[in-house]
């Protein structure tokens, strides 16, 4: 079984690559070729914590599982196995492998749901997944002006200083000139009010996957046209943005994104949450694996 470590995946899994892969790993799910299995997790009275995702598609299926204790860290890891003959293909350390695969959900959904043309992104939260979402929307959009905010104002400042952008006083002072968002947060609540987000924004939420846990506030689903999720299966289960703000009739509304919904006019309001799938991690790892075995 080939072992498969970090910088072999940054160095042969492109942002813009990644993001075609999960077009296409979409589009096989839903045509029927593919498929997903929510996270599972098993808490321990430590606090620590074992995470489990699956997906397949026609040639490969894969689990990641990964370990978390929040005073020790955490803990990636991808099994890719063959799936005609379920032979163990590669063992990865997955941690890139993540930042760019959740960057690319959200990658793939800017490039269907924010406007055409020049836009200004609004970062809220500035660690490792911030960063990889906003390579994302820099592959699918022209940014010409980036805004980060962060309740720590000196991981706000290194953020800008690499990732070319500037400091927000407050998060609804981005939001409120931005045309794409970027929530990447550990936030328990709303980061933002409803009124500052702008007609025509699209707002990539990936901060939280836990019930109980939400970025977005509920009356900007409420003004929102589209509502699109990675799994509406999986949402049900962890999404705090959508369970605590949407009924049921709500959530009849919210799409997914192997669906391709699209935006419909510059002036409606796009929300994409996203809490990240095991077929995400299938479909670029199976890339990687390919790219290294031949």
């Amino acid at each position: 079984m080939m072992r498969i470590d970090e910088t072999m995946v940054r160095t042969h899994l492109p942002m813009a690559k990644a993001i075609d892969l999960l077009d296409e790993a979409f589009q096989a799910w839903a045509e029927g070729r593919a498929g997903n299995q929510p996270r599972r997790r098993m808490i321990l009275p430590s606090g620590a914590v074992l995470h489990a995702l699956a997906g397949h598609t026609e040639m490969y299926f894969g689990t990641k599982i990964y370990s978390t204790h929040p005073r020790h860290g955490a803990w990636f890891h991808f099994l890719l196995y063959d799936a005609l003959t379920a032979q163990p293909l590669a063992l990865f350390d997955a941690n890139w492998l993540g930042q760019i695969r959740t960057g690319a959900a959200s990658g793939l959904a800017t490039r269907r749901l924010a406007k055409q043309g020049p836009v200004t992104v609004a970062v809220l939260g500035s660690g490792f997944q911030a960063r990889g979402q906003l390579e994302a929307v820099r592959a699918v959009r022209e940014v010409t002006r980036t805004l980060v905010w962060s309740r720590k104002r000196e991981s706000a400042e290194k953020f800008a200083l690499e990732m070319g952008a500037e400091v927000a006083l407050s998060a609804d002072e981005a939001v409120s000139q931005a045309s794409v968002v970027i929530t990447a947060t550990s936030a328990k609540e709303p980061l933002f009010a409803a009124e500052s987000v702008l007609p025509g924004t699209h707002v990539n939420a990936v901060g939280s996957n836990q019930a109980a846990r939400r970025e977005l506030p509920g009356e900007l689903l409420a003004r929102a046209s589209a509502i699109v999720a990675d799994s509406v299966e999986a949402a049900r289960i962890e999404a705090g943005d959508l369970l605590l703000a949407l009924d049921e009739a709500g959530w009849s509304g919210v799409e997914e994104l192997r669906a391709g919904r699209v935006r419909k006019s510059d002036e409606e309001i796009t929300v994409f949450k996203s809490v990240g799938l095991g077929l995400e991690d299938v479909a670029v790892a199976a890339w990687v694996y390919e790219l290294l075995d031949g």
